[in-house]
């Protein structure tokens, strides 16, 4: 190692000649420039320490992150049992890894932090005490110096001039003294600053070598198969990955390449399937915000068996919103929107109204809904039934506005007139009849019942008084309706007619509402026409609510049957029975036609009074069954029966008959 060629003469501490001052200041002026070299030198090996703690407690929380992998249960997790054996032997890696960089630490905390501090607090720090203690000394002996030059010439006092010495020769040892101790520190430091250079950076590189070292001997021993493993595994995985890739390129590439009609709303290329029993979808819904007010949500909507389910976005799962079962489904029109239909609960509490996004969506939307109110899914092979069962509508419904083109349709015009349908077979005895056994299939139906002109100016012509559907008399009243004992008036709307083949069973008029239904819903006919349905002791008419014009009316002989549907209780019908003279018979072959309503109030309401009609007409035959009958059931003022409730049989008020009239 080169020796020092510059050091301070000890000899000349005493002379303190400006020499010597010279080469001190040179000599401090190192000795600062050290000490600022020093700090900075520290503060990096301090940052390099902290790195390599925080390197320690990284790779420790690295090895617990890895065993928390197989603590997730992710939901697609599936297949990554090998992945996760492999984390945990990674795991357990990092963990004897982490030992080893704790242990490189502390070697760098002893062998290269600790020796520069120790250089800094003592050396250092000691070249700075003795630089104050030399510079003391010497302005001490400045001062000595000055009172000693001042002594007079002509009165010397020898006292004082013995004090002056003995001041000035205690300060000169003083200051030499201190002077000798400077210079020696400042003389080490030069060797000492090269020790202290080269020490923390050789317990450094010790420190990393054995690192390394035991490193090497944990990888090359442990792990060379275990790292060949999983490069195989990871190289294998890009290739699927990459093979993947490449599909989903392929398939995006297919799927972008389309029309822009499939982007387009209501530009459905595919026809309407009118057989499905399932769909999903997004729909709008209305929902009441206010008593006027009212919001529509999109939301998706999906059939489950016989349940309308919704599942709102970011929902884990959906819920149920209406049982489907027995329910109604028909177009509606709602504040000017399109493709809106309205669903209804089998007891009609409960409607919703949704509005699709196209026309396709919106037809097959009706026809699903439709088919599982219809329970086909419960059935064997529920695909064949709905396609058979839509084969046979599509050849039933056949919407007709009037008589006259119902008559010009019909291969017999006698059925366009209620109750001018021949009978073609009888029903079936024992089991439930079949629909065909009911009606004959391809039956049209009318939708609405229109006058002809002809007709409606012979009513206003002859003078023929209105029908007052509040019952209420005049003066020039015909007899009949001074002796008619009943006159009640309903609001409801027709819903359509058909021509049937029996008259005696019930299950023809159900049959009758549900083709009836599903006709307007597959044909998108929902207008109907608000009418007054008055039944009497005699008769039953349909009356125009704006001209009171008479629309249709049945004796209460030919209404052969009536009743309200089982589950909807605001549907309700009745047949007619006819006769058909086509064949020359004189007597003609009995027809039947049902007839299907909506009411506003319960349709079992309006089956109560006509069959207290039919009661009434009976007991007018005999004048004892009528005074009998009259002095059971109470009158009203003008003589009229006062209608019961059909639950309770009791004997209502004014109230009571105001709810089971019309609400217009």
């Amino acid at each position: 190692m080169p020796a020092v060629h510059h050091k301070l003469l000890l000899e000349d501490a005493l002379q303190d000649s400006p020499q010597t001052r010279s080469l001190l200041s040179v000599f401090e002026e190192d000795a600062g420039m050290l000490t600022d070299y020093t700090n900075q030198l520290l503060q990096s090996m301090q940052r390099v320490f902290g790195a390599q703690s925080e390197m320690g407690l990284a790779t420790e929380q690295l090895s617990r992150q890895l065993l928390e992998y197989e603590k997730k249960n992710f939901a697609l997790g599936k297949g990554d049992e090998e992945v996760i054996t492999t984390l945990q032997n990674f795991a357990k890696t990092v963990g004897e890894l982490n030992s080893l960089h704790s242990e490189l630490a502390n070697q760098m905390a002893d062998s290269m932090v600790f020796p520069l501090i120790q250089f800094r607090e003592k050396d250092l720090t000691e070249i700075s005490t003795l630089k104050e203690i030399f510079g003391i000394a010497t302005d001490e002996h400045e001062a000595a110096m000055v009172k000693y030059s001042r002594l007079p010439k002509k009165k010397e006092n020898e006292k004082l001039k013995a004090d002056l010495v003995k001041e000035v020769a205690y300060t000169r040892r003083k200051q030499h003294q201190a002077s000798l101790q400077y210079y020696c520190a400042l003389n080490a430091l030069q060797y000492r600053k090269r020790v202290a250079m080269l020490e923390p950076m050789l317990g450094y590189t010790q420190a990393q070598t054995s690192f390394f070292k035991k490193g090497i001997e944990l990888v090359s021993k442990k792990m060379d198969s275990f790292l060949s493993s999983v490069s195989n595994m990871t190289q294998s995985i890009q290739a699927q990955l990459d093979s993947e890739a490449e599909g989903m390129r392929v398939s995006q590439r297919e799927l972008l390449s389309v029309e822009d009609t499939v982007y387009m709303p209501d530009k459905d290329c595919e026809p309407v399937n009118r057989t499905l029993i399932q769909k999903a979808g997004y729909l709008n819904i209305r929902n009441k915000t206010g008593l006027v007010t009212t919001a529509w949500d999109r939301l998706y909507f999906f059939t489950q068996g016989g349940n309308l389910m919704c599942q709102p976005r970011g929902a884990v799962a959906g819920g149920m919103v209406l049982d489907l079962d027995n329910s109604s489904v028909m177009a509606v029109e709602c504040e000017d929107r399109r493709y809106c239909f309205q669903i209804t609960s089998p007891s009609g509490k409960t409607s919703m109204i949704l509005q699709a996004e196209s026309k396709k969506e919106y037809e097959e939307w009706i026809c699903t809904v439709n088919n599982i109110s219809r329970q086909i899914y419960l059935t064997d092979n529920p695909e064949a039934v709905a396609i058979r069962l839509n084969q046979t509508a599509i050849q039933a419904v056949t919407p007709i506005t009037s008589f006259e083109k119902r008559q010009e349709g019909s291969p017999n015009p006698d059925r366009a007139k209620p109750g001018g349908v021949h009978t073609t077979g009888s029903q079936k005895s024992g089991a439930a009849p079949e629909p065909e056994d009911l009606i004959a299939p391809g039956t049209p139906i009318q939708f609405d019942i229109m006058l002809p002109a002809s007709e409606f100016q012979d009513q206003n012509r002859a003078g023929g008084r209105r029908t007052n559907p509040f019952g209420e008399t005049e003066d020039d009243c015909s007899t009949e309706s001074d002796d008619s004992l009943l006159q009640q008036v309903f609001a409801v709307r027709f819903l359509g007619s058909m021509a049937v083949r029996c008259g005696n069973n019930q299950e023809v008029i159900y049959e009758a509402m549900r083709q009836v239904l599903a006709a307007r819903a597959i044909h998108n006919i929902f207008r109907t026409t608000e009418s007054h349905l008055m039944v009497t002791s005699s008769s039953i008419r349909l009356i125009d609510p704006q001209t009171q014009v008479t629309r249709l009316s049945f004796q209460l002989g030919e209404v052969c049957q009536f009743a309200a549907h089982q589950e909807n209780g605001r549907l309700m019908g009745f047949v007619v029975e006819g006769r058909d003279w086509s064949d020359g018979d004189e007597e003609g072959e009995p027809s039947f036609s049902a007839f299907v309503f909506e009411s506003n109030t319960e349709g079992e309401k309006i089956c109560y009074t006509i069959n207290l009609a039919k009661d009434i007409t009976e007991a007018k035959k005999d004048p004892e069954a009528l005074a009998q009958l009259m002095k059971n059931m109470p009158l009203t003022n003008d003589g009229k029966f006062l209608l019961l409730e059909p639950e309770t049989g009791d004997t209502t008020d004014g109230a009571g008959q105001e709810d089971l009239e019309s609400e217009a």
